[in-house]
This record gives structure tokens, sequence and C-alpha cells, in this order.
């Protein structure tokens, strides 16, 4: 019935505007307007739409009309279509109060803060009446870290209504951010007291007492929050974890398993009910689910050291001995790996084996323990080489790398950096785009070297003998420096790559390409120690509703992003810098910044056919579904097989 009296109300609007479209009444644009609100009120955005559509052609200045589309669009999801037609509402009135408000959400939305800013202050000095500007900005500051400036929001808002539950929570958690957990309890307190069917208050309470370790009132209030609502992931996972603590472990387990059941996409609700399995002595169902977090996450050292761990308990040496590896190579520096695959090699009677990995990791504690003497702050770049890594993880741990979220919950992996590597005898090679300064570069003589965004194909046993070869000679040139430096990225030997390649740079402070492979390098072992380390961080969600517990480390992308800059500074043609600086941008979720650099190198190279895959990628998150599907059309024409099956994804998802 609903459908039926809108589609008669979309009848008599293009009716009237058919009969008498050349001398448009002013009263029937209000009509329109006044129709095209209600349908916005209703969440019909499709509908407001299609006849806003028709009131913008006959009147093309007709701001409150692109502010009405803008703001149907923003409720789609289309965010820079939002900022199109918001934009052009406020060109055509710079007054316009609500355009200013709604185009502030959709820079934060598109994280970029600074216009968000800018923006609903603007809006703040026109109407200083109004709460929802100072909420907005509020949570804008909230979301880029400026706790104070989100303090004083918030309190604001409370000045008008002190009967907004959300708002308390929003001020409890910068307070979290301020590390004022005293405050950051009265207000959960003071949320729950306001609206006590409001889930988000027990659980932001609940998640505090269990950082606190006040288990048992975190389960009460845990507890609490899913009675509210029993889908609710967040709760659901830490009332798992507090579980876990008291030692209720066939509880946890349910817990966990009702997780994967609501979004089979949580890969550490894989990890940790693992690990509960384990701890009940169920070994097949562990087993089963490391090998979920395994296929989730590939590059995970966690989950193949931790599956080597329960195979080695169920005497599967061979599969043990082969994750112990495989956690070796993801990464070389894991000293413990060393001393577990030692035991599998002493069970197996390859007692000089055993000798030899135990000397390394003897060798690598010692350095690790060298290099923490010497500066402590190294902690955060050397992942703990002698601890165990069978912890349970936050929900919020990055178990997951390189990924741009969609709206079906699937993720998709943008293509990777480029950088010099280590080339095999079959490594393909791509000459769609020639740059005379990669083909003239020093390095690019050497046939063992390529340029490319592909992992080597040589073995490990050739990696390392490419490597001591370059050790070797590695103090005879800048070049020969370069190159050793080149080796130890394929080693995944992190922070001894970027010292090699900041040694080289100081030797020569204008080569590009130095600076484009120690980004890359940097970026790289960011992404390591984030998928090794348990980090809790905030997240919002789409309402812009604090959604998750405090931040204990957050990980940055500025240096490598800085080196890729100081490339662009001394090599503005070179498209792979800015390529690279995109990918960076994306993984930072600065959208707009990384659709510009991803649309630079294109100008540059109009045939690289990952900047348009990556392109295409930002756009889909951006929700301009046409361009980025017209982006992995070229990306797929260009030879990425891949974009052809992200297209049939979103084919079928606008068939339903």
């Amino acid at each position: 019935m609903k459908r039926l009296v809108r589609f008669i109300a979309l009848l008599a609007v293009l009716f009237v505007l058919g009969a008498n479209e050349q001398s448009y009444a002013q009263y029937n644009k209000r009509y329109i307007a006044w129709a095209s609100r209600n349908m916005l009120a209703s969440d019909n955005y499709k509908e407001a739409i299609e006849i806003l559509n028709v009131l913008i052609r006959s009147d093309k200045e007709s701001y409150e009309a692109y502010y009405l589309r803008g703001y149907a669009k923003l409720g789609l999801g289309d965010l820079i279509g939002a900022e199109a037609d918001l934009s052009r509402a406020i060109n055509i009135n710079p007054v316009y109060t609500e355009a200013l408000h709604y185009r502030g959400i959709v820079h934060a939305e598109m994280g970029n803060y600074e216009d968000a800013v800018s923006d609903l202050t603007a809006a703040i000095e026109l109407r200083p009446d109004l709460p929802g500007s100072y909420y907005s900005r509020g949570v804008t500051h909230l979301r880029n870290k400026q706790w104070v400036k989100s303090v004083v929001d918030f309190d604001m808002v409370l000045r008008f209504t002190d009967k907004d539950a959300q708002t308390y929570i929003n001020r409890g958690v910068a307070m979290l951010g301020l590390r004022d957990t005293l405050t950051a309890h009265e207000n959960f307190d003071r949320a729950i007291r306001t609206n006590r069917d409001y889930t988000e208050g027990y659980n932001q309470k609940a998640t505090l007492l269990m950082s606190e370790g006040k288990n048992e009132e975190a389960l009460e209030m845990f507890d609490k929050a899913l009675e509210c609502d029993s889908t609710y992931i967040a709760p659901l996972f830490n009332r798992a974890l507090t579980l876990c603590r008291l030692e209720r472990y066939q509880e946890a387990a349910e817990d966990f398993r009702k997780v994967i059941r609501l979004d089979p996409y949580v890969t550490s609700a894989y990890f940790d009910l693992a690990i509960v399995y384990t701890l009940l002595g169920d070994l097949p169902a562990a087993l089963e689910n490391y090998d979920l977090v395994v296929e989730h996450a590939p590059e995970n050292v966690k989950g193949y050291y931790n599956r080597a761990a329960v195979l080695l308990e169920m005497k599967r040496y061979g599969e043990a001995l082969g994750d112990y590896s495989k956690a070796i190579e993801l990464y070389p520096d894991f000293a413990n790996a060393y001393l577990q695959r030692a035991v599998v090699k002493d069970i197996i009677h390859d007692s000089d084996g055993a000798k030899r990995d135990r000397a390394i990791a003897d060798r690598k504690i010692a350095e690790y323990e060298a290099r923490l003497e010497e500066n402590a702050e190294e902690l955060a770049l050397w992942a703990d080489t002698s601890r165990k890594f069978n912890q349970l993880v936050s929900f919020e741990s990055r178990l997951t790398e390189r990924k741009l979220s969609e709206n079906d919950s699937r993720q998709t992996t943008i293509r990777p950096m480029y950088r010099w590597s280590l080339k095999a005898a079959d490594s393909p090679t791509d000459n769609r785009y020639y740059s005379p300064l990669l083909a003239e570069a020093a390095v690019a003589a050497d046939t063992t070297i390529v340029f490319t965004n592909q992992p080597t194909r040589l073995s490990e046993e050739e990696v390392a003998k490419v490597n001591s070869h370059y050790e070797e000679e590695a103090y005879q040139s800048i070049e020969s420096l370069f190159r050793w430096g080149i080796s130890q990225l394929v080693m995944r030997q992190y922070t001894s790559a970027v010292n090699i390649l900041s040694e080289a740079i100081g030797l020569s402070p204008n080569d590009p390409l130095l600076y484009l492979n120690r980004a890359v390098t940097r970026a790289e072992m960011i992404d390591f120690i984030s998928s090794v380390t348990v980090s809790e961080k905030m997240t919002l969600d789409a309402d812009m509703a604090i959604s998750a517990s405090s931040t204990r480390r957050t990980f940055s992308y500025d240096e490598a992003i800085a080196d890729l800059d100081k490339a662009a500074e001394l090599a503005p043609d070179l498209a792979y810098i800015y390529y690279n600086r995109g990918n960076l941008h994306a993984l930072s979720g600065n959208m707009p910044a990384a659709y510009d650099d991803y649309s630079r190198a294109l100008a540059l190279a109009p045939e690289l056919a990952d900047a348009y895959f990556n392109r295409g990628l930002v756009q889909l998150y951006l929700k301009d579904t046409h361009k980025g599907s017209m982006d992995l059309s070229k990306a797929g024409e260009l030879g990425i097989k891949e974009a052809y099956t992200i297209l049939k994804r979103y084919q079928n998802r606008q068939g339903r």
C-alpha cells in the first residue's frame, strides 16, 4: 500500500511537470521539494532522486534541489555524487547551513577531516543554535583523535539536550583517548541511565571494565548489552574474551561460534576459537579453525605458527615442519619459530638441521636484546622474537592486510606497490609503461634485479645466495649498497633493509628510487608488525556512532608517504611513485587522496593496469559504482583477470 501511494505521488508530480514544464510555477517547485523531503524521511532515496532530477532539469539554480539530491545520494552511500551535489548547492547559496552540515559529514566519511571540520564550523557560525553540527564536528574530531576538541563539541551538544545517550558515549570515548578512565566511566554510566535500552552504552562500559581486569562486572554488562541486541557482534565477541579470562571455555566457544554465524569474515573469531578448542583438548576442531585463519589471512604469521603447534601435538610432523617454515619465510626474524622447528627436526632425527635452527634462533634473540638495550623504542619495530603467539586477539586485531571492505562484507585485495626486487629466470615482464629513469638506473643493469609489484619467484635458498653475494659487495658503491637493501627487503629483513637504504640515501640524497624502495620497505614493515601485534582500535559505524574500545597502538604510513613525497619532488614524472602513494593513502583510509594519486599515475602512464584496478576499487568504496566499474573494465582489458570477477559480483548485486 505504501509503495502504491508513493507511486501515485510520483505520477502526480510528473503529471504536473509534464503538463506545464515550460511555465513551471513556484508552487509546483515547492510541492516537489515537499514531496521529495517526505520520501527522504521514509528513506525512499531512489524515488526522491527521480523527481529531483526533473526539478533540476527545470531549474538549474535550485540549491534546495541539489541539496536534497545530495542528501539522497549520501543515504545511498554515493559519497562522490553527494559531495558534488552539496557543493553545487553551496556554490549557488553559500550560506545554506544544511548543505554545509551534510557536506561536512560526507567529507568525514571520505576521510577528509580538515575539509569536514571547515564545513561544519561554517555551519555552526551560520546557525550556532543547532546542536547537530556540533555533534558531527565532535565525531569528526574523535575520528581524527583530536580528543580535547571533540570533548568541547560534545559538551556543547549536551548544553542543548542532556538526553542523548550516544553523545555521552562519544564523550566517554574521547576521555579514554585522554586517559581519563574515571570520567569515561561516568559518561558511560550516564548514557546507560539516559537510555536503558541502548546496547552501546552497556557495551562501552563493559569494554572499559574488561580493560581494567574487572571481568565479572564486565560480563554482567556484556549480558545486558546482548539483552538489548543479541546480534551485536562487538559485545558478543568481547563477552567470549571475558569468559576465557574466567576459564569458562565452553561458553566462550559458543559465543565465538555465534560471532562466526553472524559474520563469517571476522577472522579473529576463528583464531580465538582455535585457541579455545586447543585449551579444551579438541585438536581437530582447533586445526579446522586455524585452516580458516590461514585461508582468510594467508600472510598472517600467527596462523601458521599456532597451526604448527597443533599439528605437532597431533604428531603430524611433516605438516608442522611446513607451517613453521612458512612462518619463518614470512618473518625471518621470528626466533621462536626456529626453536619450534628445531623441536620437530629433532623428532624426525634431523639433528644437524635442529642444531642450525637453534643457532639461528640464539643469534636472532641476541640481536633483538642488543637492539632493545640500545633503544627501547625499537620494540615497536621488532615483533617479540621469543614469546609464544597463543594469546587471544581482540575483535579489531588486524589479521587480514591490504583490504578494502565492500558492502557485502567480502574483501578485495588492492594490487601491491612497485619496487626493485630479485628476478628469477621465468619472471614475467610488463613493458606497457617505459620510464627512462628506471631503464637507466644503475641497478637495472643487474640481470637478477627487476622493477615489479609481484613477489620474487626465486626460492628461499636462491634468495639467500644472492643476498650473501650482495652483502659481500655492499660497500663498494652506492649501487651495491642499494642492491643489498633490495635483497634484504625480499628476505623480509625490514629493519636491516631500512637501515641500509637510509645509509645509501645519506650518500646519494637525490636518488628518487632509493626513497621509493625505502617507502615500500617501511610500509611492508608496518603491515607485518600490525599483523603480529594485538592492536585495539576505535572505529565508527556508518551512522557515525562509536563501535569499539580504546586505542592501544596505531600504525601509521606517514614515514613511507614522506619518502614518496620526496621521490615525487625528485622525479615528478615517474608514475609508479604516485601509484605507490595512492596505495598508502587507500590503506590509511584517505580515499580522495588515493583517487587523486592513481589519477596522476594514469595521466603519466595510461597503460598502468594496476592503477586502473586500484582506482576502481577506491571508487567502489566511495560508492561511485559506474566509474569504478569502468576502471575495473579497463584493468581487465589490460590483463588483470580478477577485475572481471569483481565486476561480475557488482553486476549480480545490481540485479538483485
